[in-house]
Order: structure tokens, then C-alpha cells, then sequence
């Protein structure tokens, strides 16, 4: 049991039965009445952000994670199978504790997997995310509008909007949070 002097960006506790994360948080001393400190949290399955004030010194229960390194493997049905890199064991995490970066994720990249005693928590994938370009309109000499956009097909399946000097074969980086463009890799 920890209390409100013990936070810091990042730390994950039970709240409302449920797990969230800190995102920021700022101790007030006012010139009246008592100390507090306000929160903003994020919960860790829905990703909902919610503020909330705490008392100075209220409790509250800070859950440990273990953070590992995994590499996904394969789609079986509704999970996917991870390996873990020391030991080489293989688990399935469903797939909605991977969030909107499942769309992104290729088979033999790496994540980090956090757990919670034995119980999986959540999936960490990497931020951003070299793909490649299967499938766009071709971009035609002179067709440079200001910010002009085109869809593209990636090798995951997933669909961006790229710029219209994008071709097929292209390698792009790809912002997995927000399923942006980023650059387009040089070869």
C-alpha cells in the first residue's frame, strides 16, 4: 500500500476496481484547507483518460508489473501466439490487449508483454513500424498538390493515407498510435 507522495508518471494502481496508469499528476498546497494532488488517469484496457483529485496522503494500491520481451509469432484464431525471448516459451494473448498497434504488427516483431502475477495486463507494441507498400494508385509527374493524400495498402493488411509519391514496394514508417505516415524509408 502506497500513498499520493509515492506517484510518479507512469505508475500503475487500482482504482475504481480497475487498472490505470498515471499520466500526470501535480501536488497543490493551497493557502486554505489541505494538500492535494491532481491526477490524470488512463485506463489501461478501455484507454479512457479520466481526472481525479486525491487527498495529500490518501492510500492507494499500487500494482507491480513485470515487464518481458516477446516476439509475436502467428494469428491463431481470436490471439495471437508470442514467444518469450529468454526461454522460448509460447503463449496466446488475445488480441484486444494488443490496442489499435495490432494492425501494424508483423510476424517476428518484438513486444513487451506486462504482468500482472501470472495475468497478462497488457501488450506494449512498438511505437513505430517499417512497412511495406503492397498496394496504391499509381502517383503521376506533376501531380504535387499541397498536402494531397491517397490510400495504400500495407504488407499488414492495414490502410493509410500517404502522399501521392508513394508507390507499391515503397518502405514506410508508420506511426502505430495513430496509424500515421511518418517518412518514407530510403533503401
Amino acid at each position: 500500500m502506497a500513498d499520493t507522495s509515492d506517484f510518479r508518471n507512469g505508475l500503475i494502481i487500482k482504482f475504481k476496481n480497475d487498472l490505470y496508469t498515471i499520466v500526470e499528476f501535480q501536488h497543490v498546497k493551497p493557502g486554505k484547507g489541505g494538500a492535494f494532488v491532481r491526477s490524470k488517469l488512463k485506463n489501461i484496457r478501455s484507454g479512457r483518460v479520466l481526472d481525479n483529485t486525491f487527498r495529500a496522503g490518501e492510500k492507494v494500491d499500487v500494482v507491480k508489473v513485470e515487464r518481458k520481451k516477446y516476439q509475436y509469432l502467428f494469428k491463431e484464431g481470436e490471439s495471437l501466439v508470442c514467444m518469450n525471448n529468454e526461454d522460448y516459451d509460447q503463449i496466446n494473448v488475445p488480441i484486444e490487449l494488443f490496442g489499435d498497434g495490432v494492425e501494424y504488427l508483423k510476424e517476428s516483431d518484438g513486444v513487451e508483454i506486462l504482468f500482472n502475477g501470472a495475468d497478462i495486463v497488457l501488450v506494449d507494441t512498438p511505437i513505430f513500424a517499417e512497412l511495406k507498400v503492397i498496394e496504391t494508385e499509381p502517383g503521376f509527374k506533376g501531380n504535387t498538390a499541397t498536402g494531397a493524400v491517397k490510400p495504400a495498402k500495407l504488407e499488414t493488411g492495414a490502410t493509410i493515407n500517404v502522399p501521392l509519391f508513394i508507390e507499391t514496394d515503397d518502405i514506410l514508417k508508420v506511426d502505430t498510435r495513430k496509424g500515421n505516415y511518418m517518412e518514407r524509408i530510403k533503401s
